[in-house]
């Protein structure tokens, strides 16, 4: 992009609550506009981020699955990420709004496999894909618990 083209898809805050938890296709969508603080100094969006706006949409897609992460947390359930795997195909830059859609790839037992797309709204522009590994830990016991909570399967379930 250059110094005179205006960053793209702008939209009103008030759209983007309202496009923050749409359900597409098995992808949760989530909007995010990118801030200076979530920028390098050339005003890319820093690497890190993009790993906080995949936290971000995962704990959304299940907050609107009914699964609140401190509720979980109370159950005495971690969901610690044990392996992350992230692909840059564009920059994102500061100003731009984009979408990270989430979903759940793969349940299989304890081990969760999340698959990400960070993309542009009209979904033309593909900025990262990615795809992350979550074991369910007992947080008394510090130990990968033998199953999920059955409140946490049935949620999950849904997926």
């Amino acid at each position: 992009m250059s110094s005179t083209e205006k960053p793209q898809s702008q939209l009103p805050t008030s759209a983007i609550e309202k496009h923050s938890t749409k359900v597409a296709d098995g992808w949760f969508e989530y909007i995010v506009r990118v801030h200076p603080h979530h920028t390098d100094y050339s005003g890319a969006v820093w690497h890190g981020t993009y790993i906080a706006w995949m936290e971000e949409a995962r704990v959304e897609s299940l907050r609107s699955l009914g699964i609140d992460y401190a509720d979980l947390v109370a159950l005495g359930c971690e969901l610690p990420v044990v392996e992350l795997s992230l692909r840059y195909h564009l920059a994102v830059k500061m100003g731009m709004t984009v979408v990270v859609r989430a979903r759940l790839a793969d349940k299989e037992g304890i081990k969760l496999d999340w698959d990400y797309q960070i993309q542009s709204l009209d979904g033309t522009e593909l900025y990262v894909t990615a795809r992350v590994t979550l074991v369910a830990v007992d947080r008394e016991k510090g130990k990968i618990m033998r199953r999920l909570p059955q409140a946490v399967q049935d949620v999950l379930s849904k997926f």
